[in-house]
């Protein structure tokens, strides 16, 4: 009889607990109203504390933003940020001058390194109906090596991304999106030239995961000595190498071992991360993750004296006009989404 290749089993909250490489994981699921002139809500934000609202009221989140929701500037040194937009829209800029307005499945994949300033506010485009925003943003860690290497943007766009679909006995689908890694033949798109997930011996894989009502799929195992986190976040119930699982749990996994997938009676999605540890110090203040105190001290007194290169921006919840989706790199070069 095959062992369970589960580890541990725990429910997860706003900041996603996760294993190194990764640092944490946030997810926003935001039922935002109409939008107003200003790309805002048009409600009212009395009774919100804003410029730090974090708790739901009305179904959604102001977050940092007084105007528009989102996160006014700020700014990153050390790791890395991978943006997965599911539902509504992010426009970012950055200290860079790079800039982008992604949405719908698409990924943004940001190298913070020696350290940048971003935004990253969530526009209300729709005027005439909600605006609903669903997105995760990972964190994933930088070696030493290369905690300070020149930041890089990247726009990974929903029709590049790869996909595979697995089809059982009954004839119910199960999908994977190839974020990150490999999954049988279906290779990613190039991560970051500086990322730990560029070298496929490190075997890092993100991966959105849909499996339609009663779908059974066997996740395949990867490399031994891996971290891989599974995160049942929608659906009614997965049962996992025999053991039923609730929705907003995380499933610790044996990397080199499959595991049988067999979901219930509706639409379930999973959000998977794995990777080889970095295993190194990990010494973290707000947005700046380094080895050890004294490079948080030094990248602490570097963004005072640099602000990581200003901000070219006129606003610093910067927001951009039309509703197209697009990217600006930090060359001049602007892509612009099917």
């Amino acid at each position: 009889m095959k062992s369970s290749a589960i580890k541990s089993i725990k429910p997860i909250d706003f900041q996603w607990q996760t294993s190194d490489p990764f640092l944490f994981c946030a997810y926003h699921n935001d039922f935002y109203p109409e939008g107003n002139d200003d790309l805002g809500p048009n409600a009212s934000l009395e009774g919100r504390n804003i410029g730090m609202d974090f708790e739901i009221k009305d179904g959604w989140r102001m977050y940092h933003g007084d105007r528009v929701p989102g996160f006014p500037v700020h700014p990153h040194r050390g790791f890395e940020t991978v943006t997965i937009v599911q539902q509504g829209l992010v426009d970012h800029a950055d200290s860079m001058g790079a800039a982008g307005r992604y949405g719908g499945g698409d990924v943004q994949w940001m190298t913070a390194g020696g350290g940048v300033q971003h935004s990253e506010m969530f526009p209300l485009v729709n005027r005439d109906r909600a605006n609903t925003l669903e997105l995760f943003q990972v964190w994933l860690n930088l070696p030493a090596q290369n905690k300070m290497v020149e930041p890089h943007f990247s726009m990974f766009w929903a029709s590049d991304i790869p996909q595979k679909a697995f089809v059982d006995e009954a004839g119910n689908k199960t999908t994977v999106d190839v974020i990150a890694g490999v999954l049988e033949e279906t290779q990613a798109l190039q991560p970051p030239p500086d990322s730990w997930a560029g070298n496929p011996d490190n075997h890092v894989a993100i991966w959105t995961i849909v499996m339609s009502a009663g779908a059974r799929w066997q996740l395949p195992k990867a490399a031994a000595g891996l971290n891989r986190t599974l995160y049942l976040y929608q659906g009614s119930s997965l049962n996992v190498d025999g053991v039923d699982i609730a929705p907003m749990h995380s499933i610790e996994l044996q990397s080199d071992a499959d595991a049988v997938l067999q979901n219930a009676n509706e639409e379930c999605r999973l959000l998977l991360l794995q990777g080889r540890p970095i295993n190194q110090p990990v010494e973290q203040y707000g947005p700046f993750v380094m080895n050890t105190r004294n490079e948080i001290m030094q990248a602490m007194k570097d963004y005072q004296e640099t602000e990581f290169g200003g901000w070219p921006w006129p606003n610093r919840d910067q927001v951009h006009t039309g509703k197209r989706r697009f990217a600006r790199h930090a060359d001049g070069k602007i892509e612009e989404a099917e």
